[in-house]
Protein backbone atom coordinates (compact mmCIF):
# COMPACT_ATOMS: atom_id res chain seq x y z
CA UNK A 1 0.00 0.00 0.00
CA UNK A 2 1.58 3.52 -0.98
CA UNK A 3 1.92 6.28 1.61
CA UNK A 4 -1.16 8.01 -0.40
CA UNK A 5 -2.97 5.15 0.02
CA UNK A 6 -2.19 4.57 3.86
CA UNK A 7 -3.34 8.13 4.14
CA UNK A 8 -6.21 8.15 2.93
CA UNK A 9 -7.36 4.51 4.41
CA UNK A 10 -6.15 6.40 8.33
CA UNK A 11 -8.06 9.45 7.28
CA UNK A 12 -11.39 6.46 7.07
CA UNK A 13 -10.54 4.55 9.86
CA UNK A 14 -9.90 7.32 12.32
CA UNK A 15 -13.14 9.42 11.10
CA UNK A 16 -14.58 9.40 14.62
CA UNK A 17 -11.55 11.46 15.66
CA UNK A 18 -11.29 14.40 13.03
CA UNK A 19 -14.89 14.51 11.54
CA UNK A 20 -16.51 17.16 14.01
CA UNK A 21 -17.04 20.74 13.05
CA UNK A 22 -16.84 21.83 16.46
CA UNK A 23 -13.70 20.04 17.12
CA UNK A 24 -14.45 17.83 19.92
CA UNK A 25 -12.91 14.49 20.79
CA UNK A 26 -15.71 13.21 23.56
CA UNK A 27 -15.91 15.62 26.21
CA UNK A 28 -12.78 17.61 25.28
CA UNK A 29 -11.41 19.93 23.05
CA UNK A 30 -13.81 22.83 21.30
CA UNK A 31 -12.76 26.20 20.51
CA UNK A 32 -12.96 28.98 23.87
CA UNK A 33 -11.67 31.85 22.08
CA UNK A 34 -11.91 35.47 22.09
CA UNK A 35 -14.11 37.09 19.40
CA UNK A 36 -11.59 38.77 18.46
CA UNK A 37 -9.68 35.56 16.82
CA UNK A 38 -12.96 33.92 15.21
CA UNK A 39 -11.83 35.47 11.92
CA UNK A 40 -8.23 34.18 11.94
CA UNK A 41 -9.68 30.42 13.27
CA UNK A 42 -12.47 30.61 10.71
CA UNK A 43 -9.89 31.17 7.94
CA UNK A 44 -7.58 28.58 9.04
CA UNK A 45 -10.77 26.27 9.57
CA UNK A 46 -11.81 26.65 5.93
CA UNK A 47 -7.83 26.34 4.23
CA UNK A 48 -7.45 23.48 5.98
CA UNK A 49 -10.98 21.63 5.42
CA UNK A 50 -9.89 22.45 1.69
CA UNK A 51 -6.28 20.59 1.88
CA UNK A 52 -7.28 17.48 4.58
CA UNK A 53 -8.47 15.18 1.39
CA UNK A 54 -6.26 16.74 -1.63
CA UNK A 55 -4.52 14.64 -3.28
CA UNK A 56 -2.21 16.72 -4.85
CA UNK A 57 -1.51 18.91 -1.73
CA UNK A 58 -0.69 15.41 -0.01
CA UNK A 59 1.72 14.44 -2.73
CA UNK A 60 3.12 18.38 -2.58
CA UNK A 61 3.91 17.65 0.87
CA UNK A 62 5.02 14.27 0.82
CA UNK A 63 7.28 15.64 -1.87
CA UNK A 64 8.47 18.19 -0.16
CA UNK A 65 8.98 16.26 3.04
CA UNK A 66 11.24 13.79 0.84
CA UNK A 67 13.57 16.01 -0.76
CA UNK A 68 14.06 18.54 1.89
CA UNK A 69 13.47 16.50 5.18
CA UNK A 70 15.05 13.13 4.63
CA UNK A 71 11.52 11.22 4.58
CA UNK A 72 10.46 8.40 5.23
CA UNK A 73 13.07 8.01 8.22
CA UNK A 74 13.56 4.33 8.89
CA UNK A 75 12.38 1.78 11.33
CA UNK A 76 15.51 0.58 13.29
CA UNK A 77 15.64 -3.10 14.41
CA UNK A 78 17.59 -2.60 17.62
CA UNK A 79 19.14 -5.98 17.99
CA UNK A 80 21.55 -5.04 21.13
CA UNK A 81 18.73 -3.77 22.85
CA UNK A 82 16.53 -7.15 21.99
CA UNK A 83 19.52 -9.36 23.26
CA UNK A 84 20.33 -7.05 26.04
CA UNK A 85 16.75 -7.31 27.22
CA UNK A 86 15.83 -10.81 26.30
CA UNK A 87 12.33 -10.66 25.55
CA UNK A 88 10.49 -8.79 22.81
CA UNK A 89 11.95 -7.61 19.40
CA UNK A 90 12.80 -4.13 19.56
CA UNK A 91 12.25 -1.62 16.52
CA UNK A 92 12.80 2.54 16.50
CA UNK A 93 11.24 4.95 14.77
CA UNK A 94 14.36 7.09 13.58
CA UNK A 95 12.54 10.82 13.93
CA UNK A 96 16.24 11.81 14.96
CA UNK A 97 17.40 11.39 11.07
CA UNK A 98 14.65 14.29 10.23
CA UNK A 99 15.99 17.23 9.05
CA UNK A 100 16.22 19.24 12.19
CA UNK A 101 16.78 16.22 14.50
CA UNK A 102 12.66 15.90 15.77
CA UNK A 103 9.71 14.79 14.40
CA UNK A 104 8.47 18.68 14.64
CA UNK A 105 9.66 19.67 11.14
CA UNK A 106 7.00 17.68 9.84
CA UNK A 107 3.87 20.13 11.05
CA UNK A 108 6.16 23.04 10.42
CA UNK A 109 6.84 22.17 7.04
CA UNK A 110 2.92 21.30 6.45
CA UNK A 111 1.98 24.48 8.29
CA UNK A 112 4.17 26.62 6.26
CA UNK A 113 2.25 25.21 3.31
CA UNK A 114 -0.56 26.21 4.65
CA UNK A 115 0.25 29.70 5.55
CA UNK A 116 1.76 30.63 2.36
CA UNK A 117 -1.75 29.25 0.84
CA UNK A 118 -3.76 31.80 3.05
CA UNK A 119 -1.22 34.75 2.10
CA UNK A 120 0.26 34.83 4.78
CA UNK A 121 3.54 36.80 5.14
CA UNK A 122 4.46 36.11 8.77
CA UNK A 123 4.69 32.72 11.41
CA UNK A 124 4.34 32.66 15.24
CA UNK A 125 5.41 29.83 17.52
CA UNK A 126 5.90 28.79 20.43
CA UNK A 127 8.42 26.37 21.85
CA UNK A 128 9.59 24.68 24.94
CA UNK A 129 12.70 22.40 24.02
CA UNK A 130 13.22 24.40 21.45
CA UNK A 131 12.73 21.58 18.42
CA UNK A 132 9.36 23.20 17.34
CA UNK A 133 11.10 26.88 17.29
CA UNK A 134 14.36 25.35 15.12
CA UNK A 135 11.55 23.67 13.24
CA UNK A 136 9.46 27.05 12.30
CA UNK A 137 12.57 28.74 11.88
CA UNK A 138 13.61 26.35 9.40
CA UNK A 139 10.47 26.20 7.70
CA UNK A 140 10.30 30.21 7.48
CA UNK A 141 13.37 30.47 5.81
CA UNK A 142 13.56 27.82 3.04
CA UNK A 143 9.58 29.38 2.51
CA UNK A 144 10.32 33.17 2.66
CA UNK A 145 8.29 33.97 5.27
CA UNK A 146 9.69 36.05 8.65
CA UNK A 147 9.53 34.31 11.96
CA UNK A 148 8.99 35.26 15.75
CA UNK A 149 9.84 32.62 18.43
CA UNK A 150 8.29 32.57 22.02
CA UNK A 151 10.20 30.57 24.41
CA UNK A 152 10.38 30.85 28.34
CA UNK A 153 13.20 32.13 30.00
CA UNK A 154 13.90 29.12 32.14
CA UNK A 155 13.34 26.80 28.56
CA UNK A 156 15.88 29.42 27.03
CA UNK A 157 18.19 28.39 29.41
CA UNK A 158 18.16 24.57 29.41
CA UNK A 159 18.10 24.58 25.49
CA UNK A 160 20.07 27.58 24.90
CA UNK A 161 21.71 25.68 21.53
CA UNK A 162 18.18 25.91 19.91
CA UNK A 163 18.06 29.41 20.73
CA UNK A 164 21.36 29.96 19.25
CA UNK A 165 20.14 28.30 16.03
CA UNK A 166 16.79 29.87 15.90
CA UNK A 167 18.51 33.50 15.69
CA UNK A 168 21.11 32.00 12.75
CA UNK A 169 18.13 30.90 10.71
CA UNK A 170 16.78 34.57 11.17
CA UNK A 171 14.00 34.35 13.50
CA UNK A 172 13.19 36.49 16.21
CA UNK A 173 13.28 34.89 19.93
CA UNK A 174 11.42 36.66 22.42
CA UNK A 175 12.17 35.34 25.27
CA UNK A 176 9.26 34.85 28.49
CA UNK A 177 9.53 36.19 31.92
CA UNK A 178 6.66 35.55 33.89
CA UNK A 179 4.93 32.68 35.48
CA UNK A 180 6.79 29.49 35.31
CA UNK A 181 8.50 30.76 32.22
CA UNK A 182 8.29 27.39 30.28
CA UNK A 183 5.78 26.28 27.29
CA UNK A 184 2.69 27.13 28.65
CA UNK A 185 3.93 30.80 29.15
CA UNK A 186 5.19 30.96 25.62
CA UNK A 187 2.12 29.66 24.47
CA UNK A 188 0.09 32.52 26.09
CA UNK A 189 2.43 35.29 24.59
CA UNK A 190 2.28 33.92 21.00
CA UNK A 191 -1.40 34.21 21.15
CA UNK A 192 -1.13 38.08 22.47
CA UNK A 193 1.09 38.52 19.49
CA UNK A 194 -1.46 36.80 17.16
CA UNK A 195 -4.56 38.87 18.47
CA UNK A 196 -2.64 42.08 16.73
CA UNK A 197 -1.42 40.46 13.73
CA UNK A 198 -3.52 37.57 12.11
CA UNK A 199 -4.52 39.47 9.01
CA UNK A 200 -0.84 38.75 8.09
CA UNK A 201 0.65 36.25 10.48
CA UNK A 202 -0.51 32.29 11.12
CA UNK A 203 0.18 30.89 14.35
CA UNK A 204 2.30 27.33 13.86
CA UNK A 205 1.23 25.68 17.10
CA UNK A 206 3.61 23.09 17.77
CA UNK A 207 1.69 20.32 19.38
CA UNK A 208 -1.85 18.64 18.81
CA UNK A 209 -3.43 21.23 21.52
CA UNK A 210 -5.17 24.25 21.57
CA UNK A 211 -8.58 25.58 20.16
CA UNK A 212 -10.11 23.62 17.07
CA UNK A 213 -8.66 23.05 14.76
CA UNK A 214 -5.13 22.67 15.66
CA UNK A 215 -5.21 19.66 17.17
CA UNK A 216 -6.51 18.11 14.01
CA UNK A 217 -4.52 19.90 11.66
CA UNK A 218 -1.22 18.89 13.90
CA UNK A 219 -2.11 15.26 13.96
CA UNK A 220 -3.45 15.36 10.21
CA UNK A 221 0.44 16.11 9.88
CA UNK A 222 2.31 14.21 12.04
CA UNK A 223 0.43 11.01 10.58
CA UNK A 224 3.17 10.78 8.36
CA UNK A 225 5.34 9.01 11.14
CA UNK A 226 2.53 6.30 11.90
CA UNK A 227 1.92 5.72 8.22
CA UNK A 228 5.61 5.33 8.06
CA UNK A 229 5.87 2.80 10.51
CA UNK A 230 3.02 0.67 9.85
CA UNK A 231 4.50 -0.19 6.32
CA UNK A 232 7.97 -0.14 7.32
CA UNK A 233 7.12 -3.05 10.16
CA UNK A 234 4.85 -5.23 8.11
CA UNK A 235 7.71 -5.24 5.56
CA UNK A 236 10.26 -5.88 7.68
CA UNK A 237 8.07 -8.35 9.95
CA UNK A 238 5.45 -9.38 7.71
CA UNK A 239 2.67 -8.22 10.74
CA UNK A 240 2.19 -5.78 12.99
CA UNK A 241 3.75 -4.87 16.69
CA UNK A 242 1.79 -6.12 20.04
CA UNK A 243 2.86 -2.39 21.69
CA UNK A 244 3.59 0.64 20.23
CA UNK A 245 5.63 3.32 22.57
CA UNK A 246 5.42 7.42 22.71
CA UNK A 247 6.34 10.11 24.85
CA UNK A 248 3.75 12.81 25.37
CA UNK A 249 4.31 16.19 26.46
CA UNK A 250 1.34 18.28 24.23
CA UNK A 251 0.89 15.02 22.34
CA UNK A 252 2.32 15.62 18.78
CA UNK A 253 4.76 12.55 18.42
CA UNK A 254 2.48 10.52 20.05
CA UNK A 255 -0.14 11.13 18.07
CA UNK A 256 1.51 11.06 14.71
CA UNK A 257 2.87 7.51 15.09
CA UNK A 258 -0.56 5.88 17.03
CA UNK A 259 -2.39 7.08 14.08
CA UNK A 260 -0.90 4.50 11.93
CA UNK A 261 -2.43 1.97 13.92
CA UNK A 262 -5.75 3.27 15.42
CA UNK A 263 -8.08 0.95 13.59
CA UNK A 264 -5.95 -2.32 14.62
CA UNK A 265 -7.35 -2.83 18.13
CA UNK A 266 -4.71 -5.61 18.46
CA UNK A 267 -1.94 -3.02 18.80
CA UNK A 268 -1.52 -1.37 22.12
CA UNK A 269 -0.75 1.97 22.24
CA UNK A 270 1.04 3.47 25.60
CA UNK A 271 1.54 7.30 26.02
CA UNK A 272 4.47 8.52 28.50
CA UNK A 273 4.72 11.40 30.54
CA UNK A 274 6.86 13.17 32.37
CA UNK A 275 7.27 12.10 35.79
CA UNK A 276 9.57 14.40 37.48
CA UNK A 277 10.73 13.80 41.09
CA UNK A 278 8.04 11.60 41.03
CA UNK A 279 4.03 11.19 42.15
CA UNK A 280 3.15 13.34 45.38
CA UNK A 281 5.68 15.87 45.00
CA UNK A 282 3.86 18.01 43.12
CA UNK A 283 7.37 18.13 40.63
CA UNK A 284 5.98 16.68 37.53
CA UNK A 285 4.17 16.78 34.14
CA UNK A 286 2.22 13.62 34.84
CA UNK A 287 -1.56 14.61 33.90
CA UNK A 288 -2.96 11.47 33.20
CA UNK A 289 -0.67 9.33 34.45
CA UNK A 290 -0.71 9.95 38.30
CA UNK A 291 -4.32 10.76 38.50
CA UNK A 292 -3.75 14.73 39.40
CA UNK A 293 -4.94 15.90 36.20
CA UNK A 294 -8.35 17.31 36.15
CA UNK A 295 -10.49 18.43 33.37
CA UNK A 296 -10.55 22.50 32.85
CA UNK A 297 -10.61 24.84 30.08
CA UNK A 298 -7.78 27.14 29.31
CA UNK A 299 -5.60 28.15 26.47
CA UNK A 300 -9.03 28.11 24.01
CA UNK A 301 -9.58 24.09 24.60
CA UNK A 302 -10.64 21.53 26.88
CA UNK A 303 -8.38 19.33 28.12
CA UNK A 304 -6.90 17.52 31.20
CA UNK A 305 -4.99 20.09 32.99
CA UNK A 306 -2.40 19.98 36.04
CA UNK A 307 -4.46 22.08 37.82
CA UNK A 308 -5.47 23.71 42.05
CA UNK A 309 -9.60 23.17 43.02
CA UNK A 310 -10.19 26.85 41.92
CA UNK A 311 -8.79 26.44 38.24
CA UNK A 312 -5.85 27.90 38.08
CA UNK A 313 -2.58 26.18 36.43
CA UNK A 314 -0.15 24.38 38.38
CA UNK A 315 4.14 24.60 37.85
CA UNK A 316 5.10 21.64 36.14
CA UNK A 317 8.43 19.70 36.19
CA UNK A 318 10.71 17.39 33.83
CA UNK A 319 14.34 17.39 33.48
CA UNK A 320 13.28 17.64 29.54
CA UNK A 321 12.03 20.96 28.86
CA UNK A 322 9.56 19.36 25.95
CA UNK A 323 7.06 17.50 28.29
CA UNK A 324 6.54 19.70 30.99
CA UNK A 325 3.53 21.26 29.58
CA UNK A 326 0.27 21.85 32.25
CA UNK A 327 -2.30 20.12 29.75
CA UNK A 328 -2.23 17.27 27.17
CA UNK A 329 -3.86 16.75 23.52
CA UNK A 330 -7.87 16.56 23.87
CA UNK A 331 -7.15 13.61 21.57
CA UNK A 332 -4.79 11.77 23.70
CA UNK A 333 -7.16 12.98 26.58
CA UNK A 334 -10.11 11.42 25.11
CA UNK A 335 -8.26 8.17 23.47
CA UNK A 336 -7.01 7.68 27.20
CA UNK A 337 -10.93 8.11 28.89
CA UNK A 338 -11.74 5.76 26.41
CA UNK A 339 -9.19 3.38 27.14
CA UNK A 340 -7.27 3.32 23.47
CA UNK A 341 -4.45 4.63 24.63
CA UNK A 342 -2.34 3.43 27.74
CA UNK A 343 -0.34 6.22 30.30
CA UNK A 344 2.55 5.65 32.40
CA UNK A 345 4.88 8.20 33.61
CA UNK A 346 8.92 8.03 33.76
CA UNK A 347 10.82 9.82 36.33
CA UNK A 348 13.82 11.67 35.74
CA UNK A 349 15.57 9.25 37.24
CA UNK A 350 14.17 6.64 35.18
CA UNK A 351 14.97 8.58 31.96
CA UNK A 352 18.63 8.92 32.88
CA UNK A 353 19.09 4.93 33.14
CA UNK A 354 17.23 4.33 29.94
CA UNK A 355 19.44 6.77 28.19
CA UNK A 356 22.41 5.20 29.15
CA UNK A 357 21.14 2.29 28.35
CA UNK A 358 20.11 2.98 24.88
CA UNK A 359 23.27 4.56 24.19
CA UNK A 360 25.63 2.20 25.44
CA UNK A 361 23.77 -0.78 23.28
CA UNK A 362 22.99 0.92 20.54
CA UNK A 363 25.00 4.06 19.71
CA UNK A 364 22.00 5.93 19.82
CA UNK A 365 21.45 9.18 21.67
CA UNK A 366 17.57 10.19 21.91
CA UNK A 367 16.28 13.39 23.17
CA UNK A 368 15.67 13.74 26.68
CA UNK A 369 12.16 13.41 25.86
CA UNK A 370 12.65 10.56 23.72
CA UNK A 371 13.98 9.10 26.34
CA UNK A 372 10.75 8.30 28.26
CA UNK A 373 9.43 6.65 25.71
CA UNK A 374 12.18 4.20 26.07
CA UNK A 375 11.71 4.30 29.78
CA UNK A 376 8.49 2.79 29.25
CA UNK A 377 8.97 0.49 27.43
CA UNK A 378 11.68 -1.06 29.20
CA UNK A 379 9.86 -1.00 32.53
CA UNK A 380 7.00 -2.82 30.47
CA UNK A 381 9.30 -5.34 28.68
CA UNK A 382 9.94 -7.88 32.14
CA UNK A 383 6.45 -8.86 30.97
CA UNK A 384 6.96 -9.60 27.63
CA UNK A 385 8.36 -13.15 25.67
CA UNK A 386 10.06 -13.14 23.19
CA UNK A 387 7.39 -14.09 20.08
CA UNK A 388 6.56 -10.10 21.19
CA UNK A 389 6.87 -6.95 18.82
CA UNK A 390 7.61 -3.91 20.14
CA UNK A 391 7.95 -0.33 18.37
CA UNK A 392 9.43 2.87 20.36
CA UNK A 393 9.16 6.34 18.44
CA UNK A 394 12.73 8.36 18.99
CA UNK A 395 11.26 11.79 18.16
CA UNK A 396 14.24 13.22 18.60
CA UNK A 397 17.66 13.44 18.77
CA UNK A 398 19.71 14.43 21.90
CA UNK A 399 22.29 16.66 21.11
CA UNK A 400 20.52 19.60 22.24
CA UNK A 401 20.19 18.18 25.80
CA UNK A 402 24.01 17.62 26.16
CA UNK A 403 23.84 20.09 29.65
CA UNK A 404 21.04 18.89 31.09
CA UNK A 405 22.38 14.56 30.60
CA UNK A 406 25.63 15.58 32.10
CA UNK A 407 24.19 16.86 34.77
CA UNK A 408 21.66 13.94 35.02
CA UNK A 409 24.51 11.54 34.95
CA UNK A 410 26.33 13.82 37.35
CA UNK A 411 29.53 13.84 34.48
CA UNK A 412 32.56 15.72 36.77
CA UNK A 413 34.36 15.86 33.77
CA UNK A 414 31.90 17.88 32.07
CA UNK A 415 31.48 20.27 35.05
CA UNK A 416 34.93 21.35 35.03
CA UNK A 417 35.14 21.98 31.96
CA UNK A 418 32.34 23.94 31.93
CA UNK A 419 33.73 25.81 34.72
CA UNK A 420 36.57 26.23 32.86
CA UNK A 421 34.79 27.70 29.33
CA UNK A 422 32.74 29.75 32.33
CA UNK A 423 35.39 31.50 33.90
CA UNK A 424 37.72 32.25 30.39
CA UNK A 425 34.79 33.92 29.63
CA UNK A 426 34.40 36.12 32.57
Amino acid sequence: MSTRENSLHYADSASEYFASAEGYYGEFGGSFIPEILVPAFEEIKEHFEAIRYDERFWQQYCSFLSNYSGRPTPLTYADRLTEHFGRAQIYIKREDLNHTGAHKLNNALGQAMLAKKMGKTRVIAETGAGQHGVATATAAAKLGLSATIYMGREDMERQYSNVFWMKRLGAEVIGVDYGSKTLKDAINEALRDWVSSFESTHYVLGTASGAHPFPAIVAFFQSIVGIEAKEQIQQAMGRLPDRVYACVGGGSNALGIFQGFFADEGVKLYGVEAGGQGARTGNHAARIAYGEGTPGIAQGYKTIFLQNKDGQMNDTFSLAAGLDYVGVSPILADLAQKGRVQFSAATDEEVIQALEIVMTNEGLIPALESAHAFAGAFKDIEGSTKSDLIIINMSGRGDKDIFNIAEGLKDDEWKAFINRKYNQLT
